[in-house]
């Protein structure tokens, strides 16, 4: 089973360039937002929460996390249950507009993300490994905690790794 650092890292080598970071800051959030908007239907009322599509693979996907790492796992179960939040107000409005928002969100997200791609001149990490589409929020979270100064241990090691690598030494966005 590979590690926290081993996902990092694999997903950190596709991700060189800066400006390719940068449209994943607002790319893979709008990916996120729109998968739980299309997923928040159905809903079953189970004891006054919606049981949804949304909320199965959100606990999954926060499982993924939590296994990896307890700190970066709260910290993705959080956004995720804020998406799930803001999926449900999107959810009770009319399906054009439901689907309007979840569709328009998916592609325009995804448009960012390979214009990022184009930039690095390099494949989506998920095209060689699905786990990718996981390890992509994964990664945001980490960006964000190392220009923090917090899992500078995580951030060392992705560096010593990326480092003996034939991508050099990782580039990291400027916060």
């Amino acid at each position: 089973m590979k590690t926290l650092t081993d996902h990092l890292t694999q997903y950190a080598a596709y991700h060189q360039d800066a400006r390719n970071v940068a449209t994943h800051f607002v790319g893979i959030p709008m990916i996120v937002l729109a998968v739980t908007i299309l997923l928040s239907r159905p809903a079953w009322d189970v004891g006054g929460l919606p049981l949804t599509p949304a909320l199965l693979v959100s606990v999954l996907s926060s499982l993924f996390y939590l296994r990896l790492d307890l700190r970066f796992g709260l910290a993705m179960a959080l956004q995720l249950a804020l998406c799930l939040w803001a999926s449900q107000w999107f959810a009770a409005q009319p399906t054009a507009e439901w689907l309007g928002w979840g569709i328009g969100l998916f592609v325009v997200g995804w448009a960012i993300q390979f214009l990022g791609h184009y930039w690095e001149g390099r494949k989506p990490a998920f095209v060689d490994d699905l786990v990718g589409l996981l390890v992509g929020p994964l990664f945001l979270t980490a960006e964000v905690a190392f220009a923090l100064r917090l899992r500078t241990d995580v951030q060392a090691e992705m560096e010593r790794r990326l480092g003996e690598g034939a991508h050099g030494a990782r580039r990291v966005a400027a916060a």
